[in-house]
């Protein structure tokens, strides 16, 4: 584009790691993923007999435990291997919808823990004490937009030269609580999730937690810091419809995406693929599709949804999924849509359930939550490793 603004303060991601039910580590969710092999399984943490569904997507090896959370389980080992590497003065954005829930279920149900505990300020203490930085932080919590609003507030904030250093943390749990309260809304899938399936009947949840550690192109050159990717535009919506229920026509979504490329100054046709938030509901996938049409026309991109793999992970799903996006952008190929096996009219041509290669360096990455809220980001591939 003609005019395009070159003299922008880039927020580059360094560093990122995450756990999901595929295992520890991006290579073992990517190589999942690509399998086109489901992770959601039977729920064995807690009883599922009056629940939708019996399955979920949870992480091996995890249990409920007197004395750690799920979430503190997972994000003990993640932290603590990054640590040394993160500046002290580095500001920490936790994301996260329900944070600790096991702490508020074991107050209200058994009395073993103050309720206070379970708090997300609370939860911020703890990361902010295994990063080792210097205390400064926030709580970001948007629904299913939560972790990609807070890669939007990172960047944000080092666009306008308030910071030079950020890391965002996402977190959510596979509960009782949670669980109970999506099959009350009757919106889970009673076997798997099948995103943009045309026999789609609902999501199933998943759990996942993941950090970014996001700074200015500046500092990240100053240290040499490997870059894994740039942060290059965003846009946040509401499009105030229904507190469960997106706008069936997708323009709130739509509204979304074209800030996040006006932010990142482009066009449309710069951009190579789409990560959907494609849940696997009836209204969340068609919206999707009529919102993602509404901005790139006629000209089909791949698209695809990570969710019949890792289930939705909730205020992690954003997070998780950028991460997939920078692995897909620089391998030049987006995963298989698990679970999909008779598109729906609506998405065929768009999304797939196999591998589809691309020869952008930039891709988009959507989220969509309760409330009507709605987030876009444009994700660019390294050009150099400084």
């Amino acid at each position: 584009m003609e005019g395009r603004r070159v003299d922008m303060i880039k927020a580059v991601t360094v560093a990122c790691d995450v756990v999901t039910p595929y295992g520890w580590g991006v290579d073992l969710c990517w190589e999942g993923l690509l399998s086109g092999i489901t992770a959601i399984r039977r729920i064995e943490r807690f009883s599922t007999t009056n629940l939708q569904t019996q399955n979920a997507a949870t992480v091996p090896g995890l249990t409920i435990s007197r004395h750690e959370s799920i979430i503190m389980q997972m994000i003990t080992p993640l932290l603590t291997a990054i640590a040394p590497e993160i500046p002290h003065e580095t500001f920490v954005i936790l994301a996260t919808t329900n944070g600790e829930i096991e702490i508020l279920q074991k107050s209200v149900l058994r009395g073993t823990i103050g309720a206070k505990n379970s708090l997300p300020d609370h939860l911020l203490g703890k990361i902010i004490s295994l990063a080792g930085t210097a205390g400064r932080g926030m709580v970001v919590s948007a629904a299913c937009a939560s972790s990609s609003a807070a890669v939007s507030k990172a960047a944000s904030m080092i666009r306008n030269r308030e910071l030079d250093s950020v890391l965002v943390v996402a977190c959510d749990c596979v509960s009782e609580f949670v669980t109970a309260g999506f099959s009350s809304l009757m919106a889970l899938d009673s076997d798997k999730a099948k995103p943009f399936d045309k026999n789609r009947r609902g999501l199933s949840l998943g759990e996942a937690a993941g950090f970014m550690l996001i700074m200015s192109e500046e500092r990240a050159a100053r240290e040499k810091r490997p870059v894994i990717g740039e942060i290059a535009g965003w846009g946040l919506t509401n499009d105030a419809n229904h507190i469960t229920g997106p706008s069936k026509d997708g323009s709130g979504l739509s509204k979304a995406v074209y800030n996040s490329l006006r932010s990142a100054d482009i066009s449309e046709n710069e951009i190579g693929s789409i990560s959907a938030h494609g849940t696997g509901t009836i209204y969340n996938d068609s919206m999707e599709i009529r919102a993602i049409k509404k901005v790139f026309g006629k000209r089909p991109l791949p698209v695809y949804s990570v969710k019949g793999g890792t289930g939705h992970t909730l205020g992690a799903a954003g997070l998780l999924e950028i991460i997939i996006a920078f692995e897909s952008l620089n391998r030049r190929v987006v995963p298989p849509t698990v679970n999909l096996r008779d598109t729906d009219r609506e998405a065929e041509g768009w999304v797939s359930p196999r591998p589809q290669s691309f020869e952008s360096p930039m891709t988009l990455s959507t989220n969509s939550g309760f409330g009507g809220v709605n987030s876009a980001l444009v994700l660019k591939k390294a050009e150099t490793i400084l």
